[in-house]
Formats: C-alpha cells, structure tokens, sequence
C-alpha cells in the first residue's frame, strides 16, 4: 500500500474531496500507509511520514501510533530532523504520557548540543511538555543555561525555570541567584522573562519577595529608561517603547511595594512620572496607564498619587472604547471603599455610565452607583436611580428596588423623604421588591403616626391608578386595612396639596375591585379578605352614615368566599365570616396592631458578589434605629416587638413551611384572626403549652426567638451595644418589697436542663429589680468529654402569654473541657411560670445528634406573684 509521495500532495489529495466521507477515506488510507513505511525505518521517508502525520492530527484525526517515530527523529543529527521531531512531541504528546520518560534524555542531550538553535529546540519543548518528574530531572539543566553568554537561550532558559517552579515550587531556590543576575541584563527579551519568572516567584513565596525588594532601585531605573528613551525602531509600539516590558515592571513593583513602605517611597516619583507622560490617546498607553493606576493603588502611595490614579479611571470612563470604561467602573468598585471622595469627583460621569449602551457597563456602573450613596448626596443619587429604575431591564430591578430601600433607610433626611421614595420604588417596580423591604416599610409607617394619613392617602390613590404591582398593593391593603378609619378622618399635607376625601364606601369599592383584578392572586385575597375585616371594626367605631349597608356588603364579600378552591381563602372567609357574629370577641381580635419593632433590614446579596443590607452598626445607630422600645421592655412597643414575623420563623425552626403568608412584616393579615382562626404549624406547636389564652390581640401574644432566623440574630446583634441584655454577674440586690420578702442573694442559683453525651446545657436567670417580669438568662454550654461537639443550635419556645428574646451564642463549636455561653431575656405576667421548650442539635464524632424537651425548674416566684 502506497501513499501520497510527501506533505504537498496530501494536501491537495484531502482539498480536492468532495465530501467528508471522501476525506475519510484518504485519510484512513493515508494512515494506513504511514504505519506500514514506518517499519522500513528510511529517516527520509520517516520525515515525511511524520509532516502528514501532524497534519492528519491538525484535522482532528488520531495519530497518536508516530509519537515514538518522532523520538526517533528528534535523535537525528539533522537540524531539520530534529524540529519536526520536537514539534511531533509537543503536538502528540502531553506530561500525563508515560513515553514522556523516553524524551527526558533527548531534551537533556540537545540542552548541551554545541547548536544553539538546537538547544532552543529542546527548551521551546520543555516548557511546553514538562512534567513534575521531568521537571525534577532537568532542574540542573536549566538553571545552568540561565547562565549562559547567550542571550537566545538565556531567554528561553527563564521561561522554562517558570515552568519548573509551577509544576515543583520546591526547586525556586535553585534559580533564585541566577534570577538577581538576570535583573541587570540590557537585552529587553532575557529582561521581559526574568522579570516575569520574578513576578511568579514573589507570589508564590513571600521571603522570595522579601528578598527582591533589594532591587526595586534596579527595577525604577529601568522603567526610567523606558519613559525617558527616545524612539527606539527595534521597540517602538506606537511611539511607546517596549510597552509590554513595561506592563511586566509595574506588575512586579506592585509586588515588591504591597504592605512595605520603603520599597512603595522608591517608586512613588517614577509611577507619577509614568502617569503624567504616558499618551493616552492609544489602545496602547492605556494599558500601561491602567497598570500604574493598579500599582499606586496597592503599593503604600501618599494620598495625592492615588488620587492621580483615580482621575485616570475617571478620565478613562469618558473613552468611546466599551473595554476601557468597563475595567475603569470595574477597578473603581474594588477602590471605592479605599478612597470614597477621590471617586465621588466623578459621580457625575459614572451615573451617565447608566444610559450606556453595554449592558455590562451599566451593571458595573450601577454596583458603583450603590456604594457612592451617602448622607450628603442621598437625595440626588435616588433620584438618578429612580430615574434609571424606570427604564431598567428586569434582572436589575430586584437588586435596585433593595438597594434604593436600604440607602433611603440608611440615609433618610426625613421620615417624609422615606416613605416618599419607597412609594416611588412600589409604583415603578412593585413586582421586584423583596419581602424584608416590603416589611421595612410597613414597619415604618406604624411608627410614623403623623405620616400615616399621607402614607394610606397616597396608597391609595396609588392603588386606584395600578393594580398590576403585587407589592404596591400589598402594602396599600395591609396600611389601608389597619389605619382606615385615618384615612376616613382626613387632614392635611405641607405642601398644601388638596387631597379627595375617601369614604368608606370607596375604600370597599376599591378593594373589591382589587379582588377581580386579573393581576390578584391567592395571597393579595388573603390580604384584602383580612383587611376587610378590620375594616368592619374601624367603620363600626366611626358611624358614619352607610355604617349598616357597607358592613352588609363586608359579610356578603367574605360569604362569597366560603366556597373557594383556595383551601386558605375558603378557611379565611369562613372564620371570619363566624367572627361578625361574636360581637363581644370581634372588636378585640381585629382591634390596631401594636407597632412592630424597628430594626435595621439585613438582608442577603441580590446583585452580582454585591453584599446588600443596612450596615448599622455603630452604637449611635442602634439608638436611632431601636429608640426607646428596647431599653424599655415594659412599654407597648416593646412588648409586641417582632410578634407575627417570628411566629413564622418558629414554623421554620420545626420544619413546618410559612404557608404563603408574606414573613417579615411586623404584622401581616394572617395574623390578624385573634390566634383561632388561621391553623398553623406554629400555633399547633404553641398550642403544647396549655397556658392561659393571652388578654390582648392574637398576633401580638406570642413572641419566640429563634436564634438561627436572620431577622432575630440581627436584632439581638443591634441590641448588644445597648441595655437589653445585661451580663448576668453575682449581685447582692434583693428584689422589690412589694413583689417579694425574701433575703438578697450573694450568689446566682444554675439549673441544669439538658444534660447528655457529655454536653451540659445549665441556665441561670437573674431578675431584674426595676423591670418586674423580666427574667434575663445566661445558657452555659459545657462540655466534659474529650471530643469537642461541634454545630451547637439551642432554640426555645416559651408559652403564648410569654417573650422571648435571644442573643446568638459566642460559638458554635464547644471544645473538649471548653463552655460558651448564650444570654436570653423572658417577659412574663406576674405570677406566670417560665416554662421552656428547647430543641438542641449538634455534631459529635461525626453524629448528628437532635433533642428535644421542656424545661421547668425555675421557682415559681420567680415572676413575683399576681
């Protein structure tokens, strides 16, 4: 069997097929042939066969049978032999091949070859084919050409030695003093591969780095060279010279200059003197602009170098290149946190960045819009994102709607600004706003009484005008529903607006009309069947004239529902249409809720790595945020602080879902049923207890705390810097006469409530002198045995007629001999006795272990008596 009679005819063979099964069969037939020639061992032939073979590899085809023929002639003593030998290798083989082992002692032999284009040959191939072994055998090798007077193979020489300390960083040591001699080499291309074996070196060892930053002077002077170098023909790159070379310098300064102050004050002058001269009109000096702005921003500069940096990014942000102003709104979102003012300068142009045409620009440009928001600027910047809002694309406005919300909370000027601005964000996107947002500012409302006729009149102007936003009828069915009888009273806003008086009539008319909307759906009725019937209270107190006719139309609304598919809707409307005929009962079940508790919003990340939530955290923020309802746990805020949301959250702890009612508003409709009408898994849970049913309103009535919720763990976090929780310590302070006679007490009394596998869970409450009822706690965790118990999760339940709030414990992790403590706070009536449900899980040599189990071992005048 013949083949074609060289590379040239194959060629034209393979192009002259008319179809691939055409080119499929010369190719087999070519293969074919190629085999059996190799067996003649004819080293002309043998270079023949080995061209069509790497072309056959190039169409995709196997040629793996002629890796050993091209070892073969790698071994010839011809030139040409030997570099279509090297190219086979590099092409057929790869470092995971066993025959890799044979090619170590060729490679080795050309190393030494008196040709220095043959040595170039066998280090071209060691850097692409090496592996850990080889890398090991060779080492020797290379750091010996890292020597030579030849700078051809010097060069090739530091890119192999980069390639050895990749696959072995163990063998760095052995190139580090050749590496120092190659610093001072005048040949531009040994200097651009030591450099770049340097760079490689310094990150991947730190005392290397330590020991190069001897040469930043060295390294100065040649950037200085570069910049000051006339037009040099064998450099020039569009009037620059050798611009990559100076790329690689400033990456390795930016090295040498990080975290160490001496080295950054040698380079300071030449990195202003590179910013200053550099051209920026071509693609070109760009680079190594963006560069010298990276470097001053790493290095320790003095404040006027980053600044100059700084402007270079917003200089590039006005550049008609998309690529340019994308890596400048890139480095100024890492930079922003470092130099706040230096970037607010180009506030201006980055919100035009917005507009932009790029997709990717306008999101990098809208991450860095979030993180300019301060108390200065507030107002302008909502109002650009407002405005960009309104054309957005849809994957951005649930990050925008949250984001906006968190500045306004954070940055508010006035209450009125506030719910101003969320009132915008719920008519321009209220299908993209998060719960907690949604909570954050029904929370806001309740305790802004003066805000709340303005706030019901403009949801429900709002409402009338749009029923497609799920959110902004959420919000106006829930603060209609609990401050209707406001709205109905009127008054008056500053700005003088005339505003429509509302009548009951209206106000059921409107929500009727939100029950046929075609945009309602199951958890808006359940919304609007429950403010209904709070509606049904605040008309009845207010006698208005169609007092009788619009309480008809209330009941016939909610009898319309008793049949329902909806298993929900059908239950709501039936309790509650039971409800209107208890009269004595209706008035207090569906009577105003007390004000949640306002705390700050945390939430999660809802934009690119973009972490989202209010940072306050300060001790001057948790006054504002908290107010007086924590430290004063007696008063009404406080003692229906965080009811309906973690009735929900109690669900979560026992694995029960939350149904579809809205979690995290302080309290939703849901829970407006006096706690007998909506069955829930938490209810049934509390129902354990068989206290007495509490006096005031279902929803506030049962406060639990577990402490893995994200919205509890924060508000415990919020009020740690305040007087909530207060550390329990020996105390020689009796209680009040007139609550109890008995001797003060030198020492707390401990009780151990759960005690197994070497795990004893001992609580010690402490009662508060000047706050009767209140009972702190502090949990200690010990464990005796000699393995640590890992993951510890202690949620409490306390009964109905009871609060409870948690702090997150000081560690999860409970090493052998160790105790970790986690401090609790109960609110209970006088006489009542603490009763705990607690269900404790944990890790302990590799087994999860979950119990749970009531506690109560306190004394029973404990409380004080009735």
């Amino acid at each position: 069997m013949s083949g074609h009679y060289n590379l040239k005819a194959l060629i034209k063979a393979i192009r002259s097929c008319k179809t691939l099964a055409d080119e499929r069969a010369v190719i087999q037939k070519e293969s074919a042939a190629v085999r059996t020639s190799f067996k003649e061992e004819d080293s002309f032939t043998r270079y023949n066969n080995i061209a069509k073979l790497l072309y056959i590899h190039m169409l995709g085809y196997p040629a793996h049978f002629g890796q050993i023929e091209c070892l073969k002639l790698v071994a010839s003593p011809r030139f040409a032999d030997k570099r279509l030998g090297y190219l086979g290798i590099m092409l057929l083989l790869d470092e995971n091949q066993e025959v890799l082992t044979l090619v170590t002692n060729s490679l080795k032999n050309d190393m030494n070859h008196s040709n220095m284009y043959a040595v170039g040959l066998a280090l071209c191939t060691f850097a692409n084919i090496s592996s850990e072994e080889m890398s090991r055998d060779l080492a020797n090798e290379i750091e010996k050409l890292l020597g030579s007077s030849n700078t051809y193979i010097r060069k090739k020489a530091a890119l192999c030695a980069l390639r050895v300390i990749r696959r072995v960083p163990d063998l760095m040591d052995h190139f580090v003093s050749k590496a120092k001699s190659l610093l001072q080499d005048r040949n531009h291309g040994v200097l651009l591969a030591g450099i770049t074996l340097i760079t490689e070196m310094c990150e991947l060892d730190e005392k290397v780095c330590d020991e190069f930053r001897k040469a930043t002077g060295l390294l100065v002077k040649h950037l200085k060279n570069l910049v000051a170098t006339g037009y040099s023909a064998e450099h020039d790159v569009l009037g620059i010279t050798d611009p990559f070379l100076q790329v690689k310098i400033l990456r390795l300064l930016r090295l040498l200059g990080r975290g160490d102050p001496a080295s950054s004050e040698i380079m300071n002058d030449i990195l202003a003197q590179v910013a200053t001269n550099t051209d920026s009109t071509k693609n070109v000096g760009n680079s190594i602009l963006y560069e010298t702005v990276l470097t001053v921003l790493e290095i320790e500069a003095d404040s006027g170098l980053r600044v100059m940096a700084i402007n270079i990014l917003g200089k590039f942000l006005t550049n008609r290149d998309n690529n340019i102003r994308y890596v400048a709104l890139n480095t100024l979102n890492k930079v922003v946190s470092i130099d706040t003012n230096a970037v607010q300068r180009h506030r201006n142009t980055i919100l035009d960045c917005l507009r932009d045409g790029d997709i990717s620009i306008r999101r990098r440009a809208l991450e860095l819009s979030y993180a300019l928001v301060n108390e200065s600027n507030v107002r302008v910047m909502i109002r650009e994102l407002l405005s960009f809002l309104e054309v957005a694309d849809n994957e951005f406005k649930l990050g925008m709607t949250t984001q906006i919300c968190l500045a306004a909370e954070r940055f508010a000027p006035n209450k009125r600004w506030q719910i101003d601005t969320v009132l915008r964000v719920l008519k321009l996107a209220g299908n993209y706003v998060r719960e907690e947002v949604l909570a954050a500012f029904i929370r806001l409302t309740c305790h802004t009484p003066e805000l709340q006729f303005y706030t019901s009149q403009r949801l429900y102007a709002a409402l009338s005008n749009d029923l497609s936003q799920e959110s902004l009828t959420l919000a106006a069915v829930w603060i209609i529903g609990e401050f209707g009888d406001v709205l109905l009273q009127g008054g008056t806003i500053d700005d003088g607006e005339e505003v429509k008086q509302v009548t009951d009539t209206d106000i059921i008319d409107l929500l009727e009309l939100v029950l046929s909307s075609p945009y309602t759906n199951t958890l808006i009725r359940q919304f609007v069947l429950t403010a209904l019937s709070k509606l049904s209270v605040r008309f009845s107190e207010l006698s208005t004239p169609q007092q009788s006719h619009n309480q008809d139309r209330i009941s016939d609304i909610l009898n319309r529902f008793s049949s329902n598919l909806e298993l929900e809707i059908q239950q709501r409307s039936v309790e509650f249409s039971h409800l209107f005929e208890l009269a004595n009962v209706k008035g207090g079940v569906l009577e105003r809720m007390p004000p949640p508790e306002i705390r700050a919003t945390i939430m999660g990340t809802v934009s690119e790595r973009k972490p989202v939530g209010s940072t306050r955290t300060d001790k001057d923020t948790v006054v504002d945020l908290i107010g007086d309802d924590l430290t004063s746990p007696t008063n009404g805020s406080s003692s229906a602080a965080s009811g309906p949301s973690t009735q929900d959250l109690l669900a979560d702890i026992f694995g029960t879902g939350g149904g579809s009612d809205l979690s995290g508003l302080g309290s939703p409709p849901p829970q407006a049923n006096g706690g007998g009408q909506q069955k829930s898994a938490a209810a049934d849970i509390m129902s354990l207890f068989d206290s007495s049913p509490s006096s005031g309103p279902g929803p506030s009535s049962n406060v639990t705390s577990p402490v893995t919720s994200p919205i509890q763990t924060s508000s415990a976090g919020a009020s740690a810097s305040g007087s909530l929780f207060d550390l329990v310590t020996p105390s020689s302070q009796s209680a009040p006469a007139a609550q109890q006679q008995q001797q003060p007490k030198t020492q707390l009394q401990s009780y151990t409530a759960y005690e197994k596998n070497g795990l004893k869970i001992s609580l010690t409450p402490k009662v508060s002198p000047t706050q009767p009822g209140v009972i702190q706690i502090l949990a200690r965790f010990q464990n005796s045995s000699v393995e640590s118990v890992n993951g510890v999760n202690f949620q409490v339940a306390v009964p109905k007629t009871q609060q409870l709030q948690m702090q997150a414990m000081s560690s999860s992790d409970v090493a052998a001999g160790a105790t970790e403590t986690q401090q609790m706070r109960i609110n209970a009536p006088a006489g009542a006795a603490i009763r705990l449900r607690m269900r404790i899980s944990y890790t302990k040599s590799g087994q999860t272990v979950t119990d749970q189990q009531d506690f109560a071992g306190f004394p029973a005048d404990l409380t004080g008596s009735k």
